[in-house]
């Protein structure tokens, strides 16, 4: 595994920047292909995507700023300027201003365009955690078994011992997600379905693999941050599918519901 690829100059090509780059380009590619198949644009997959991309760093920094807050109040600019991000406070961010813009702007549905775009983001999700493993953050506890990566010098991880590649498994289980998503998406007939089975299945997944991961932080007692969101996302998802269910018996509700989020 290598942290960087190759250098030109001063110019230096990263291996998680190169993985991150690659999983947004295909999951917008694979986005404005599906988008006509659910007679929605796709030129608005392409701009919700530069949304996601723009804020969702932002959103990122901001969650890993309040997780390290203590270096932060004791050197700004180390931690807002360090290669620390954290994924939850990407989609928390990037959704929020999606929703802005296609409820408000754009006048469109933002439901029917997340349960588009939510297997998309766990492709890109899936590459950006390939990129981790090259750059050896996110990684596991110490491990004797036969599966454990030992790091090397020069990356995040601590080099010389075996650990649990988390990073992977993460990944192999964003790619499942994505699978699970595209297969239930040409079936699911409530708008919002794909959306909210993504926040079961994210939420589940990531709770459970914090329990391997050595450097977690949190604010929430034995939760880490991660964890209590990941929570907040279940429920959010059970509350989503509740409303679709409850929905089917209710065209006012439903009309009403349209009304504000479609």
């Amino acid at each position: 595994m290598r942290v960087d690829l190759f250098s030109i100059g001063n110019f230096t090509v990263h291996t998680y920047g190169l993985m991150i780059a690659i999983g947004i380009i295909l999951a917008v590619i694979v986005g404005m292909k599906r988008a006509p198949k659910k007679e929605l644009v796709s030129e608005e997959v392409l701009n919700i995507a530069i949304i996601c991309v723009v804020f969702g760093f932002i959103g990122a920094k901001i969650l890993f700023v309040f997780e390290n807050f203590r270096e932060f109040l004791e050197s700004p600019l180390s931690v807002i300027g360090s290669s620390g991000f954290v994924v939850y406070g990407g989609i928390v961010i990037g959704l929020l201003c999606v929703f802005i813009y296609c409820r408000f702007i754009k006048k469109v549905s933002f439901l029917r365009y997340i349960d588009l775009i939510f297997p998309e983001l766990s492709l890109a999700q899936a590459f950006g955690r390939i990129g981790c493993f090259f750059a050896g953050c996110c990684y596991g506890h110490e491990t004797n078994a036969w599966w454990g990566v030992v790091f090397p010098e020069g990356s995040f991880a601590p080099a010389g011992v075996a650990l649990i590649p988390t990073q992977l498994l993460s990944s192999a289980g964003d790619f499942a997600i994505m699978i699970i998503l595209m297969l239930y998406s040409r079936k699911a007939k409530k708008v919002g379905d794909v959306s909210a089975l993504y926040l079961l299945l994210y939420g589940i997944g990531r709770f459970c693999i914090e329990f391997l991961r050595e450097n977690t932080q949190g604010w929430f007692g034995p939760l880490t941050t991660a964890q209590f969101t990941s929570v907040l996302f279940v429920a959010a998802s059970i509350i989503l599918f509740i409303r679709n269910r409850v929905s089917r018996h209710s065209e006012n509700y439903e009309e009403k519901f349209h009304s504000i989020w479609l």
